[in-house]
């Protein structure tokens, strides 16, 4: 992901925002903001044929703690038109090897329970549910539950 991808992978966040299961986040952030919270090596785009921007992922540190250094959340947006082509499974079976190419052993992330595509996805990528987060937030003045997921890493150690 590099800066000149931004306007699509703002564009593709906000729409997955607009749907209204994939956040709890109610406007994309600025550029900026997005480019400081994530970390470098992990930001990874799919493009189609004609180079557009079809989806992104990409991963934040839980905690600045060393203990944590190997734990990341993550997340992962498709374009609405091109999902069921396969374009999520492969942002994240690549977010996998960048993370384990680095030694991060956990990759997380909370998702919303009516979001069965997007857990239906991290399962088949190697993602087990930890539980759920009984009414965690208020989203657009409604309480939500967040089913947690994670992926631990085989090879890093």
């Amino acid at each position: 992901m590099a800066d000149d991808h931004a306007p699509s992978v703002m564009a593709i966040y906000q729409q997955g925002i607009d749907e209204g299961n994939a956040t709890f986040e109610t406007a994309a952030p600025p550029w900026s903001a997005f480019d400081t919270a994530k970390l470098p090596a992990h930001r990874l785009v799919a493009l189609d044929g004609r180079q557009r921007v079809v989806g992104w992922t990409a991963v934040s540190r839980v905690s600045a703690r060393p203990a944590y250094l190997g734990v990341v959340e993550h997340s992962v947006y498709v374009c609405p038109t091109a999902r069921g082509a396969g374009v999520g499974r492969a942002l994240l079976e690549a977010l996998i090897g960048s993370t384990e190419k680095a030694g991060i052993w956990t990759i997380q992330a909370g998702i919303f329970p009516e979001n069965s595509a997007s857990l239906a996805l991290h399962e088949s990528v190697g993602f087990r549910v930890l539980g759920r987060r009984e009414r965690v937030a208020r989203h657009h003045g409604v309480w939500r539950d967040v089913v947690l997921v994670e992926r631990r890493s085989p090879v890093v150690e």
